[in-house]
C-alpha cells in the first residue's frame, strides 16, 4: 500500500517570491506568468527538477481558478 505524500507548503512559497530564470518571462515572478506560458510547458513539457514543478503546482491552480490561495502567502 502507498502513502499518500505530505504536501510541501515550500512549493507555494516560492511560487509567489521566485523569479523565472530564463526564457521570454525571465526575471518575472512566478505567480505573474500569464496561464498562455504555462500553457505551453504543458504542451512542450515542463523542466526537469524543482523549477518543473513549481510551474506544474502554479499551472494547476490557475487553470482551476485558485490564484486566490496565494493572496493569502505574498
Amino acid at each position: 500500500m502507498q502513502e499518500t505524500p505530505i504536501p510541501n507548503g515550500q512549493i507555494l512559497i516560492d511560487i509567489v517570491t521566485l523569479k523565472m530564470p530564463f526564457g521570454k518571462y525571465k526575471g518575472t515572478v512566478l505567480r505573474n506568468l500569464p496561464v498562455s506560458y504555462l500553457e505551453w510547458f504543458q504542451r512542450k513539457g515542463f523542466p526537469k527538477g524543482k523549477l518543473g514543478i513549481q510551474l506544474q503546482t502554479l499551472y494547476e491552480i490557475k487553470i482551476n481558478g485558485l490564484e486566490y490561495l496565494l493572496n493569502k502567502i505574498a
